[in-house]
């Protein structure tokens, strides 16, 4: 049983990790650089990324790591690891709620309407057409990517409080 409890718990983090990664890698340089960009290239480019982001590699990380973190969470409990089943648990509601849904409910529609629209050759048309999407859509890009750190946080928290008799032991 420890070693279903241990490879799950891994995996789970892993899986929060990569997310939280990806979430974070659109924050600190995607997003900066498109901003930089024409608009044209940066609108054009956007709907590349969109449409090339359905993809097999990207699953797990985005589908699977409730999944993950949901039977980390039973098998710690069941384990007897109370409090790292309480982590992996918290970790993934909030990162189902803040994380997956939020993209779900937020940015997929937002992506959706950029790819349906037609690139503009003026510019300054443009220009307004990236503002309003870039910066609504980087508010709530930094919204998951906060709730998928935290989730990558409890899950490490929990994984380091696994103990062969379940119980908390400071320190």
């Amino acid at each position: 049983m420890r070693r279903i409890v241990v490879g799950l718990s891994v995996t789970s983090t892993i899986f929060a990790g990569a997310i939280f990664g990806f979430f974070y890698a659109w924050v600190c340089s995607t997003m900066w650089g498109l901003d930089q960009a024409d608009p044209r290239v940066a609108i054009k480019a956007m709907q590349a990324m969109n449409a090339s982001v359905r993809n097999a590699v990207f699953f797990p990380g985005f589908f699977l790591t409730p999944v993950a973190l949901g039977l980390a969470a039973a098998a710690a409990r069941f384990g007897g690891h109370k409090l790292s089943a309480f982590c992996f648990a918290a970790a993934g509601a909030v990162y189902l709620c803040f994380g997956f849904v939020l993209t779900l409910s937020v940015n997929v529609p937002m992506n959706e309407a950029l790819a349906a629209t037609t690139v503009p050759d003026d510019v300054a048309t443009a220009r307004q057409v990236w503002r309003d999407y870039s910066g609504r859509w980087q508010f709530w890009n930094q919204a998951r990517t906060i709730a998928s750190g935290i989730a990558l946080a409890l899950a490490s928290y929990g994984l380091t409080q696994l103990r062969p008799d379940g119980a908390f032991k400071p320190g």
